[in-house]
């Protein structure tokens, strides 16, 4: 009888510790003071740093055909017309993508640098370097001559690179 006692107070102090643990759990899990606006406006951040990780992998893709096609012995030259000619479009608007708060101090995982914020101005020539780099490489892409195709493809890459050098953490 003394061990079913026991047992009985055992079994309601960790029903009291649960119930205890599941409401500071709910708490935690609130903003505070029932600030929605915080919780929406991390959403934002979280849904702006991965639209501009997608649209690094749209440049990254495109990259990875024009690559792949010039180291093969018979690259698709349509293929990378339509690569170069995807570029610009894409970076047209990519000075928007890095807009205040999306960096590390969000929370949110980017390999983007505070020296963007920083910096701005810097970052600003970069976007516009590879800007001018990739309609280059687009417009000599179209012309289809493949030695003058790489050449470009290399100078737009250099500009990638003196971006990444600074504003992105290593990979």
């Amino acid at each position: 009888m003394r061990k079913i006692g026991i047992t009985r107070i055992a079994l309601a102090f960790a029903a009291v510790a649960m119930l205890s643990a599941c409401g500071q759990d709910e708490e935690a899990a609130a903003p505070a003071g029932g600030d929605t606006a915080a919780a929406e406006a991390s959403t934002e951040v979280k849904a702006q740093i991965e639209a501009r990780q997608a649209q690094y992998k749209k440049i990254g893709g495109a990259f990875k055909t024009i690559n792949d096609n010039l180291k093969s012995g018979s690259p698709d030259i349509a293929a990378i017309q339509a690569a170069a000619a995807s570029l610009p479009e894409i970076a047209a608007t990519m000075g928007d993508w890095f807009p205040e708060g999306t960096g590390p101090e969000s929370g949110v995982k980017t390999e983007a640098l505070p020296a963007i914020w920083e910096n701005r101005a810097d970052f600003d020539q970069k976007i516009a370097a590879f800007q001018a780099a990739a309609a280059n490489l687009n417009t000599v892409a179209q012309g289809g001559d493949v030695a003058a195709i790489g050449a470009a493809f290399g100078a737009t890459g250099g500009t990638c690179k003196a971006c990444h050098d600074n504003f992105r953490l290593d990979d």
